[in-house]
């Protein structure tokens, strides 16, 4: 399994009136998570394009909420790959908050798309060297 560690604070901007993490933002800090997951293991999603002409596009999105987050809460976005990936990737998320509960888990999948031609191909060399040794 490759997992990653990041904090991000709930800005007064994300809130609703109540002053909860607005549920449509929850997606913002999986993409936090996902994108400093692939930084740690050596590829950009920058580099994933302009390099290899591969884009990651979300196919399927699930998220479960257990607790509200909270203005100015200092969230710990906890990301899991668990399986190798091969023409998908699927990333586990976990929301944690600064009382170490856990408030919120989200599983998303995306494929590795070329973007020259739009099909589906194979998980980037690069990134597969990277991260196999967690998988043994």
């Amino acid at each position: 399994m490759y997992k990653h560690s990041i904090y991000e604070r709930v800005r007064y901007a994300d809130t609703d009136k109540m002053g909860y993490l607005y549920y449509g933002h929850y997606a913002k800090f999986y993409e936090i998570g996902r994108t400093e997951t692939l930084r740690q293991a050596g590829m950009t999603y920058k580099n994933m394009e302009e390099v290899t002409g591969i884009m990651l596009p979300v196919v399927h999105m699930e998220s479960r909420f257990l607790r509200p987050a909270h203005y100015d809460d200092n969230i710990e976005i906890v990301t899991m790959v668990k399986e190798m990936p091969t023409k998908m990737i699927t990333f586990h998320h976990e929301l944690i908050n600064q009382d170490k509960k856990l408030i919120n888990t989200a599983i998303v999948k995306l494929f590795f798309i070329e973007m020259a031609t739009g099909a589906r191909v194979s998980i980037p060399v690069d990134l597969k060297n990277e991260i196999a040794p967690f998988f043994k």
